[in-house]
């Protein structure tokens, strides 16, 4: 018979070998480790664990045996390229990843050091979810995370990184962050497993299909960003940091290099069409606005029709919203707006300068959208735009028509300057819209009179700006200096009489 002594050691070694062949299975899954995720992203010699020794204290279902410390969570605060950050990251060889009493004690621990500090904080997300064999004490780990989540919502920034499994309740906590980046093929989340949803409801259904980065970049919106690997994941985290200050009091650092190529500004009317009726990818344009490699654009998957992007201009980050013609001709729908308005809070939280490019024909018509509120929708931006403190710019580049106008940051929506190019138009619809309506009646050739008079009258930029609606017209290779020019001026203001508020999922 054993003394106590032999039979903890055959533990121990039974747990070392079942370590190793997790730590296998996670390697041949495409996954790093918990550690090697830490290590590639906090600068090397900077990192200071937190509750390193913590251990669940639930003995239900033979748990009592699987105590392990750390519980599968590794928190702690380091430096990322010289800035500071809190960091945890979920290990899914250890149970699974999933969140215990204790485990969520270390996470809230954490992300309340983060607040109390002042600095972004970064979830490296791998865990099966709740811990079922602790049942309500799970749960209340839980709802601290959650809480302190939205305590800390647009006062410091907040990343989720989902590396692994994000599922159940705790796939909640990152839809409270500011920023989701996924891995394709290994990240996934959702509320119900298959399993679950077979059983439910009798879909087969895999969990790729239900809740994999593909999924949730095109349809959900749920992801901001979609990576290959964790490698690619730790570096986008990496950029993405570099357009965000460390809380909602200091404004973004200004690199003091860049690059930008004069001859690629000069191309930009090579990338506008010379019919109003042709549709262009705006983001070609924006790239040759701004700085050589600088733009980090922000669910390019989702609501097609709306470009939201981070770029910098002279080294100062700027947020980015623009129509996108080549989908629904730049139509806002309920997807467009609901991106375009969390955006601008996300820029308005952090003192990040908004500049949007108007290219719109109207919001989407039809009853699709009417049922499914495309008013209550299409508010969400207004507000945003409205509510917005940061400074913000606006320029016309073609069409801006009816309440999609006003949406996309007129000056009666608080922009500071708004330029228009040469052939910009504003009106409350377009030229042969507008006969139809106003002259129903008239005969063909009295249409065609009223065509020309309507786009001599309102289809041109010329009274708007007589009348104060519009700053100047400038031409297209004149707006990069044009805007550099108003953020240089606006740069040395405070930030303290911003408007103060959360970011709530939109």
């Amino acid at each position: 018979m054993r003394d106590a002594n032999s039979q903890r050691e055959l533990i121990d070694r039974v747990d070392a070998a079942h370590g190793l062949y997790r730590a296998e299975k996670q390697k041949k899954s495409g996954k790093l480790s918990a550690w090697e995720r830490i290590n590639l992203l906090i600068d090397s010699g900077t990192f200071v664990e937190t509750n390193m020794l913590v251990e669940h204290r639930c003995g239900y279902f033979g748990m009592e045996a699987k105590r392990t410390e750390g519980d599968g969570v590794i928190t702690g605060f380091g430096k990322v390229n010289g800035r500071t950050v809190c960091v945890y990251a979920q290990d899914f060889t250890v149970l699974g990843g999933s969140i215990s009493e204790m485990n969520a004690q270390k996470i809230s621990d954490i992300q309340k050091k983060a607040l109390k500090m002042q600095v972004p904080i970064i979830g490296l997300i791998d865990s099966s979810g709740a811990r079922i064999q602790e049942g309500i004490q799970s749960l209340s780990g839980h709802g601290h995370i959650f809480f302190n989540n939205v305590q800390a919502s647009g006062k410091i920034p907040q990343i989720s990184a989902i590396m692994g499994s994000c599922a159940g309740g705790a796939s909640y906590s990152p839809a409270l962050t500011d920023f989701i980046i996924m891995v394709d093929k290994t990240g996934t989340m959702f509320i119900t497993g298959p399993k679950v949803v077979k059983e439910a409801i009798g879909e087969n259904i895999t969990m790729e299909e239900l809740g994999g980065a593909g999924i949730h970049a095109r349809k959900s919106g749920i992801a901001d960003v979609v990576v290959q690997n964790d490698y690619e994941c730790i570096e986008s985290i990496k950029t993405l940091l570099e357009y965000l200050p460390d809380n909602c009091l200091c404004k973004p650092a200004v690199s003091q290099k860049y690059v930008f190529n004069k001859k690629s500004l000069a191309a930009v009317q090579e990338d506008f069409p010379d019919s109003k009726r042709r549709a262009f990818d705006v983001r070609k344009i924006l790239f040759r606005l701004f700085d050589e490699d600088s733009v980090y654009e922000i669910k390019p998957e989702f609501a097609t029709n709306m470009v939201t992007m981070f770029a910098k201009l002279e080294g100062r980050p700027v947020g980015v919203v623009a129509n996108q013609s080549l989908m629904l001709a730049g139509c806002i729908d309920i997807d467009a707006a609901d991106k375009a308005a969390r955006f601008i809070r996300i820029c308005d939280s952090f003192n990040i300068p908004i500049i949007t490019f108007v290219d719109v024909p109207g919001f989407l018509p039809g009853s699709a959208q009417e049922h499914r509120g495309i008013i209550r929708h299409g508010a969400k931006m207004l507000f945003a735009y409205s509510e917005a403190t940061v400074p913000k710019l606006t320029v016309i580049i073609r069409k801006g028509y009816g309440g999609a106008y006003l949406a996309m940051c007129s000056k009666e929506l608080g922009a500071d300057v708004v330029y228009a190019w040469p052939d910009a138009e504003m009106a409350v619809m377009g030229a042969e819209s507008a006969v139809d309506v106003l002259f129903r009646k008239s005969s063909d050739e009295e249409k065609r009179t009223r065509l020309e008079e309507y786009e001599t009258q309102f289809l041109n930029p010329d009274i708007a700006v007589h009348m104060g609606y519009v700053d100047e017209i400038i031409e297209p290779q004149q707006t990069r200096a044009r805007l550099a020019a108003v953020l240089n001026s606006y740069h040395d203001t405070g930030c303290q009489t911003k408007t103060m508020h959360g970011n709530i999922p939109l």
